[in-house]
Protein backbone atom coordinates (compact mmCIF):
# COMPACT_ATOMS: atom_id res chain seq x y z
CA UNK A 1 0.00 0.00 0.00
CA UNK A 2 1.38 3.42 -0.94
CA UNK A 3 0.29 7.05 -0.85
CA UNK A 4 -0.69 7.09 -4.52
CA UNK A 5 -3.10 4.20 -3.96
CA UNK A 6 -4.65 6.00 -0.99
CA UNK A 7 -5.06 9.13 -3.09
CA UNK A 8 -6.78 7.07 -5.80
CA UNK A 9 -9.15 5.49 -3.26
CA UNK A 10 -10.12 8.92 -1.94
CA UNK A 11 -10.67 10.36 -5.41
CA UNK A 12 -12.77 7.40 -6.58
CA UNK A 13 -14.89 7.67 -3.41
CA UNK A 14 -15.34 11.44 -3.85
CA UNK A 15 -16.24 11.25 -7.56
CA UNK A 16 -18.19 7.98 -7.51
CA UNK A 17 -16.52 6.37 -10.53
CA UNK A 18 -13.17 5.24 -11.91
CA UNK A 19 -13.68 7.36 -15.05
CA UNK A 20 -14.28 10.58 -13.13
CA UNK A 21 -11.37 9.85 -10.78
CA UNK A 22 -9.06 9.33 -13.74
CA UNK A 23 -9.99 12.77 -15.11
CA UNK A 24 -9.34 14.43 -11.75
CA UNK A 25 -5.98 12.68 -11.36
CA UNK A 26 -5.06 13.19 -15.04
CA UNK A 27 -4.32 9.51 -15.65
CA UNK A 28 -5.99 6.75 -17.66
CA UNK A 29 -8.98 4.85 -16.30
CA UNK A 30 -7.02 1.61 -16.66
CA UNK A 31 -4.29 3.00 -14.39
CA UNK A 32 -6.86 3.82 -11.71
CA UNK A 33 -8.51 0.38 -12.03
CA UNK A 34 -5.10 -1.35 -11.90
CA UNK A 35 -4.05 0.38 -8.67
CA UNK A 36 -7.38 -0.39 -7.00
CA UNK A 37 -7.10 -4.06 -8.02
CA UNK A 38 -3.54 -4.29 -6.66
CA UNK A 39 -4.71 -2.82 -3.37
CA UNK A 40 -7.67 -5.19 -3.18
CA UNK A 41 -5.40 -8.17 -3.87
CA UNK A 42 -3.07 -7.05 -1.07
CA UNK A 43 -5.96 -6.71 1.38
CA UNK A 44 -7.89 -9.77 0.23
CA UNK A 45 -11.08 -7.67 0.26
CA UNK A 46 -12.88 -5.56 -2.36
CA UNK A 47 -12.75 -1.82 -1.68
CA UNK A 48 -15.61 -0.96 -4.05
CA UNK A 49 -18.77 -2.55 -5.32
CA UNK A 50 -18.99 -2.09 -9.11
CA UNK A 51 -22.48 -0.91 -10.08
CA UNK A 52 -22.26 -0.36 -13.82
CA UNK A 53 -20.26 2.81 -14.34
CA UNK A 54 -20.66 3.82 -10.69
CA UNK A 55 -19.00 2.40 -7.60
CA UNK A 56 -19.87 2.22 -3.92
CA UNK A 57 -17.56 1.77 -0.96
CA UNK A 58 -17.50 -1.53 0.90
CA UNK A 59 -16.75 -1.70 4.63
CA UNK A 60 -13.09 -2.27 3.78
CA UNK A 61 -13.20 0.61 1.31
CA UNK A 62 -14.60 2.96 3.95
CA UNK A 63 -11.75 2.01 6.28
CA UNK A 64 -9.27 2.77 3.48
CA UNK A 65 -10.98 6.08 2.77
CA UNK A 66 -10.77 7.09 6.44
CA UNK A 67 -7.09 6.12 6.46
CA UNK A 68 -6.36 8.05 3.27
CA UNK A 69 -7.99 11.19 4.62
CA UNK A 70 -6.01 11.01 7.85
CA UNK A 71 -2.69 10.31 6.16
CA UNK A 72 -3.05 12.82 3.33
CA UNK A 73 -4.34 15.47 5.72
CA UNK A 74 -1.33 14.91 8.01
CA UNK A 75 1.03 15.26 5.05
CA UNK A 76 -0.65 18.48 3.89
CA UNK A 77 -0.63 19.91 7.42
CA UNK A 78 3.03 19.05 7.93
CA UNK A 79 4.20 20.56 4.65
CA UNK A 80 2.03 23.65 5.18
CA UNK A 81 3.48 24.06 8.67
CA UNK A 82 7.02 23.94 7.31
CA UNK A 83 6.17 26.59 4.70
CA UNK A 84 4.47 28.76 7.31
CA UNK A 85 7.61 28.81 9.41
CA UNK A 86 9.77 29.82 6.47
CA UNK A 87 7.61 32.44 4.77
CA UNK A 88 4.83 34.93 5.31
CA UNK A 89 1.46 33.37 4.36
CA UNK A 90 0.76 33.38 0.62
CA UNK A 91 -1.44 31.50 -1.82
CA UNK A 92 -5.19 31.11 -2.13
CA UNK A 93 -7.88 30.56 0.50
CA UNK A 94 -11.16 29.08 -0.74
CA UNK A 95 -13.99 30.51 1.38
CA UNK A 96 -17.71 29.74 1.34
CA UNK A 97 -20.80 31.30 2.87
CA UNK A 98 -24.54 31.79 2.51
CA UNK A 99 -26.04 34.91 0.97
CA UNK A 100 -26.54 36.81 4.24
CA UNK A 101 -22.92 36.55 5.36
CA UNK A 102 -21.67 37.20 1.81
CA UNK A 103 -23.64 40.45 1.66
CA UNK A 104 -23.34 41.68 5.22
CA UNK A 105 -20.28 40.07 6.86
CA UNK A 106 -17.74 39.28 4.16
CA UNK A 107 -17.24 42.83 2.78
CA UNK A 108 -15.90 44.12 6.11
CA UNK A 109 -14.21 40.80 6.95
CA UNK A 110 -12.35 40.47 3.67
CA UNK A 111 -11.26 44.12 3.75
CA UNK A 112 -9.75 43.51 7.21
CA UNK A 113 -8.17 40.22 6.10
CA UNK A 114 -6.71 41.77 2.96
CA UNK A 115 -5.25 44.68 4.92
CA UNK A 116 -3.13 42.31 7.02
CA UNK A 117 -2.60 39.48 4.51
CA UNK A 118 -2.07 41.13 1.11
CA UNK A 119 -0.30 38.07 -0.34
CA UNK A 120 -3.28 35.75 0.14
CA UNK A 121 -5.94 35.63 -2.57
CA UNK A 122 -9.47 34.73 -1.46
CA UNK A 123 -11.81 32.81 -3.77
CA UNK A 124 -15.39 33.21 -2.55
CA UNK A 125 -18.24 30.76 -3.21
CA UNK A 126 -21.83 31.29 -2.13
CA UNK A 127 -24.77 28.90 -2.24
CA UNK A 128 -27.05 26.72 -0.15
CA UNK A 129 -25.54 25.02 2.90
CA UNK A 130 -25.72 21.41 1.51
CA UNK A 131 -23.75 22.40 -1.60
CA UNK A 132 -21.16 24.30 0.44
CA UNK A 133 -20.75 21.36 2.84
CA UNK A 134 -20.15 19.03 -0.09
CA UNK A 135 -17.41 21.34 -1.35
CA UNK A 136 -15.82 21.41 2.11
CA UNK A 137 -15.92 17.59 2.26
CA UNK A 138 -14.19 17.26 -1.12
CA UNK A 139 -11.59 19.93 -0.34
CA UNK A 140 -12.87 22.43 -2.92
CA UNK A 141 -13.45 24.85 -0.03
CA UNK A 142 -11.01 25.33 2.83
CA UNK A 143 -13.57 26.81 5.19
CA UNK A 144 -17.14 28.10 5.34
CA UNK A 145 -19.04 30.56 7.53
CA UNK A 146 -22.39 28.78 7.83
CA UNK A 147 -25.54 28.67 9.91
CA UNK A 148 -25.19 25.98 12.58
CA UNK A 149 -25.63 23.17 13.29
CA UNK A 150 -24.60 21.18 10.22
CA UNK A 151 -24.28 17.43 9.72
CA UNK A 152 -20.87 15.78 9.58
CA UNK A 153 -18.83 14.08 12.30
CA UNK A 154 -15.67 14.78 10.28
CA UNK A 155 -16.29 18.54 10.39
CA UNK A 156 -15.31 21.10 13.00
CA UNK A 157 -18.12 23.53 13.86
CA UNK A 158 -16.89 26.61 15.72
CA UNK A 159 -19.68 29.08 16.66
CA UNK A 160 -18.64 32.71 16.34
CA UNK A 161 -21.82 34.74 15.88
CA UNK A 162 -25.32 34.85 17.36
CA UNK A 163 -27.80 36.79 15.22
CA UNK A 164 -31.18 37.92 16.47
CA UNK A 165 -34.12 37.05 14.20
CA UNK A 166 -36.94 39.59 14.03
CA UNK A 167 -40.38 39.91 12.51
CA UNK A 168 -40.31 42.20 9.47
CA UNK A 169 -43.34 44.13 8.18
CA UNK A 170 -44.08 46.75 5.52
CA UNK A 171 -44.80 50.22 7.02
CA UNK A 172 -48.42 50.08 5.80
CA UNK A 173 -49.25 46.88 7.72
CA UNK A 174 -51.66 47.34 10.60
CA UNK A 175 -49.26 45.56 13.00
CA UNK A 176 -46.52 48.06 12.17
CA UNK A 177 -48.22 50.54 14.52
CA UNK A 178 -47.37 48.30 17.48
CA UNK A 179 -43.89 48.69 18.97
CA UNK A 180 -43.81 45.07 20.13
CA UNK A 181 -45.76 42.07 18.90
CA UNK A 182 -47.21 39.11 20.76
CA UNK A 183 -47.04 35.62 19.23
CA UNK A 184 -50.84 35.71 18.93
CA UNK A 185 -50.49 38.66 16.51
CA UNK A 186 -48.81 36.34 14.01
CA UNK A 187 -51.89 34.18 13.47
CA UNK A 188 -53.75 34.51 10.17
CA UNK A 189 -50.88 36.38 8.52
CA UNK A 190 -49.29 35.55 5.16
CA UNK A 191 -45.57 34.77 5.26
CA UNK A 192 -42.56 34.68 2.93
CA UNK A 193 -39.81 32.67 4.65
CA UNK A 194 -36.49 30.94 4.31
CA UNK A 195 -36.76 27.50 2.72
CA UNK A 196 -37.84 24.58 4.87
CA UNK A 197 -34.96 22.48 6.16
CA UNK A 198 -32.49 25.31 6.65
CA UNK A 199 -31.15 25.94 10.14
CA UNK A 200 -32.72 29.42 10.22
CA UNK A 201 -36.08 28.05 9.17
CA UNK A 202 -35.94 25.46 11.96
CA UNK A 203 -35.62 28.25 14.54
CA UNK A 204 -38.64 29.99 13.01
CA UNK A 205 -40.72 26.81 12.82
CA UNK A 206 -39.90 26.00 16.46
CA UNK A 207 -41.25 29.43 17.47
CA UNK A 208 -44.46 28.93 15.49
CA UNK A 209 -44.97 25.48 17.00
CA UNK A 210 -44.25 26.61 20.56
CA UNK A 211 -46.97 29.28 20.30
CA UNK A 212 -49.48 27.22 18.29
CA UNK A 213 -49.23 29.53 15.27
CA UNK A 214 -50.09 27.99 11.92
CA UNK A 215 -48.45 30.28 9.36
CA UNK A 216 -49.88 30.72 5.87
CA UNK A 217 -46.67 30.43 3.85
CA UNK A 218 -47.02 31.87 0.34
CA UNK A 219 -43.35 31.68 -0.75
CA UNK A 220 -40.04 30.15 0.36
CA UNK A 221 -36.56 31.16 -0.80
CA UNK A 222 -33.01 31.35 0.57
CA UNK A 223 -32.53 34.75 -1.08
CA UNK A 224 -32.77 37.37 1.66
CA UNK A 225 -33.05 40.24 -0.83
CA UNK A 226 -36.10 38.61 -2.42
CA UNK A 227 -37.68 38.15 1.01
CA UNK A 228 -37.18 41.85 1.80
CA UNK A 229 -38.57 42.97 -1.57
CA UNK A 230 -41.66 40.78 -1.24
CA UNK A 231 -42.29 42.06 2.28
CA UNK A 232 -42.00 45.66 1.08
CA UNK A 233 -44.55 44.87 -1.65
CA UNK A 234 -47.04 43.60 0.94
CA UNK A 235 -46.98 39.96 -0.15
CA UNK A 236 -46.32 38.75 3.39
CA UNK A 237 -44.42 39.18 6.61
CA UNK A 238 -41.01 37.61 7.06
CA UNK A 239 -38.45 36.82 9.77
CA UNK A 240 -34.85 37.77 9.12
CA UNK A 241 -31.54 38.35 10.93
CA UNK A 242 -31.19 42.00 11.86
CA UNK A 243 -27.91 42.59 10.06
CA UNK A 244 -29.62 41.73 6.75
CA UNK A 245 -32.13 44.58 7.16
CA UNK A 246 -30.42 47.19 9.34
CA UNK A 247 -30.39 49.71 6.47
CA UNK A 248 -34.10 49.29 5.72
CA UNK A 249 -34.91 49.57 9.43
CA UNK A 250 -33.01 52.87 9.61
CA UNK A 251 -34.56 54.40 6.48
CA UNK A 252 -38.09 53.27 7.40
CA UNK A 253 -38.77 51.15 4.29
CA UNK A 254 -39.36 48.17 6.59
CA UNK A 255 -40.49 47.86 10.17
CA UNK A 256 -38.66 45.49 12.52
CA UNK A 257 -40.31 44.10 15.64
CA UNK A 258 -39.41 41.77 18.49
CA UNK A 259 -41.91 39.32 19.97
CA UNK A 260 -42.91 39.71 23.60
CA UNK A 261 -41.44 36.87 25.65
CA UNK A 262 -39.65 35.36 22.65
CA UNK A 263 -36.01 35.53 21.55
CA UNK A 264 -35.19 33.97 18.20
CA UNK A 265 -31.48 33.52 17.56
CA UNK A 266 -29.57 31.74 14.85
CA UNK A 267 -25.95 30.72 15.36
CA UNK A 268 -23.32 31.09 12.67
CA UNK A 269 -19.85 29.61 12.78
CA UNK A 270 -16.78 28.41 10.96
CA UNK A 271 -17.02 24.94 9.42
CA UNK A 272 -13.99 23.05 8.12
CA UNK A 273 -12.63 19.52 7.85
CA UNK A 274 -11.35 18.02 11.05
CA UNK A 275 -7.59 17.57 11.05
CA UNK A 276 -4.53 17.51 13.24
CA UNK A 277 -3.68 21.14 12.48
CA UNK A 278 -5.52 24.27 11.38
CA UNK A 279 -3.52 25.94 8.57
CA UNK A 280 -2.04 29.31 9.41
CA UNK A 281 -4.00 31.06 6.65
CA UNK A 282 -7.27 29.80 8.16
CA UNK A 283 -6.19 30.98 11.59
CA UNK A 284 -5.57 34.41 10.06
CA UNK A 285 -9.16 34.45 8.78
CA UNK A 286 -10.43 33.56 12.27
CA UNK A 287 -8.49 36.48 13.68
CA UNK A 288 -9.79 38.86 11.00
CA UNK A 289 -13.38 38.00 11.96
CA UNK A 290 -12.63 38.59 15.65
CA UNK A 291 -11.41 42.09 14.76
CA UNK A 292 -14.43 42.69 12.50
CA UNK A 293 -17.16 41.51 14.88
CA UNK A 294 -17.52 44.78 16.87
CA UNK A 295 -18.47 46.57 13.62
CA UNK A 296 -21.31 44.19 12.72
CA UNK A 297 -24.94 45.00 13.51
CA UNK A 298 -26.32 41.74 14.89
CA UNK A 299 -29.32 43.10 16.83
CA UNK A 300 -31.27 46.37 17.04
CA UNK A 301 -30.84 48.60 20.08
CA UNK A 302 -33.05 47.72 23.03
CA UNK A 303 -35.90 50.11 23.77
Amino acid sequence: MDLRQLEIVRTVADTGSFTAAAKVLNVSQSAVSRQVLLLEEELGEPAFLRLGRRVRLTTAGQALLDLSRRVLSDIQDTTAGIRDQQHAPAGTLHLGGGMTVCLHVFPALLKEFRRRQPRIDVKLTTGATPQLLERIHTGALDIGLLTLPVDGADLVQAPVMREELLVVLPPSHRLARKQRLAPADLARQSWVLFERGSSTRRVIDDMFEAHAVRPRIVLETENVEILKALTMSGMGLTILPYQALAREARDGSLRVRRLTGVTMVRETGWVYRRGARVPRVVQQMFEALRRTMPRLRLAPPRR
